[in-house]
């Protein structure tokens, strides 16, 4: 992995900015203007959390996966901005990053610091997956431009990596190994009440940010909805390796699905639940089959990772 970390580099240079966009509604081009402001930040964001992967491990070589992948991420935003300004022909309007995404960002980056290692991880691989299995493929249908095209072929081909490496730490994470170093690690109390601080308000603040920068432009661009929906499902099928679910996080996530999905349980009490979590209802259901679940627990992580990495290129 990090020999293909070092051989996959390519640089914007790489790019041919000297194409003509193709001819867009001044509608579309401001979306598609906005779309790319946002996912400059979003790709500092992944930097920033990768910085804090680096940081956690003491393996060399995933140190220097992970120094890699930070480099990755701030190539993609300079692109991702470079694409703002290029698609931007109409100049009509100061394009700025949403909102919600200003304000989630720190409070994630400060949870992500203060949480457990294992927690950190399910949220960048769940943030990874929903960002290349959903929303890169929708932008790039939605702009059908060449330059457009070329810079998500390199952006994901960098984003495989990235999530065959976020699988790889799911498995140590569901290990023996990393619950007996749980249980012999001491947490003070003043760690724990941080820890949930932090959790807390990455809740709150999360909610409308993947409302506005993920779902809102979903709905627009891939109306369907079956892209994000392949997201999550992936997620549920992860979260059935064995041993994952007697980490405190999945059985969070794992009692509140259930939790939503009781029969009893009305509008306002599935809304309620859905908040706590901090996601939207309809990703809430059930979206992978019994049969999926059991074949995924049959898998090695290997095979559920190119699963998933297929699911992007289809």
């Amino acid at each position: 992995m990090l020999r293909m970390c070092r051989e996959g580099q390519w640089s914007v240079g790489d790019l041919d900015f000297s194409q003509v966009p193709r001819p867009m509604s001044p509608d579309d081009e401001g979306s598609v203007v906005q779309y790319f402001t946002d996912m400059a930040q979003i790709e500092r964001l992944a930097g920033a959390l990768f910085v804090e992967q680096e940081r956690r491990v003491s393996d060399p070589v995933l140190k220097q996966i992970y120094a890699s992948f930070v480099v990755d991420e701030m190539r993609h935003s300079h692109v991702a901005q470079m694409l703002a300004d290029h698609y931007d022909v109409r100049r009509l309007r100061t394009y700025r990053t949403s909102p919600s995404l200003e304000r989630f960002f720190p409070h994630f980056v400060d949870a992500i610091r203060h949480l457990s290692d294992d927690v950190a991880n399910a949220y960048i691989t769940s943030g990874e997956l929903i960002l290349d299995v959903a929303l890169l493929r929708s932008i790039d249908d939605f702009v059908a431009d060449p330059l457009s095209a070329q810079a998500m072929e390199l952006i994901n081909r960098d984003e495989s990596r990235h999530i065959a490496v976020d699988y790889h730490m799911v498995g140590y994470y569901a290990s023996d190994e990393y619950k007996l170093a749980r249980t012999t690690s001491k947490v003070s109390f003043r760690e724990q009440a941080v820890a949930a601080r932090t959790f807390a308000a990455m809740t709150l603040w999360g909610r409308p940010f993947f409302r506005d920068v993920f779902f809102g432009p979903m709905d627009r661009i891939d109306p369907t909805g079956e892209r994000l929906r392949e997201a999550f499902k992936r997620m549920q099928l992860l979260g059935t390796r064995p041993g994952l679910e007697e980490l405190p996080l999945t059985k969070f996530w794992s009692s509140m699905m259930t939790l939503y999905n009781k029969p009893w349980m009305g509008r306002i009490g599935k809304e309620a639940v859905a908040r706590v979590v901090g996601a939207e209802p309809r990703f809430m259901e059930y979206l992978a089959t019994e049969a999926e679940l059991t074949r995924a627990r049959g898998m090695s992580l290997d095979e559920l990772a190119e699963e998933a990495l297929s699911a992007k290129r289809s």
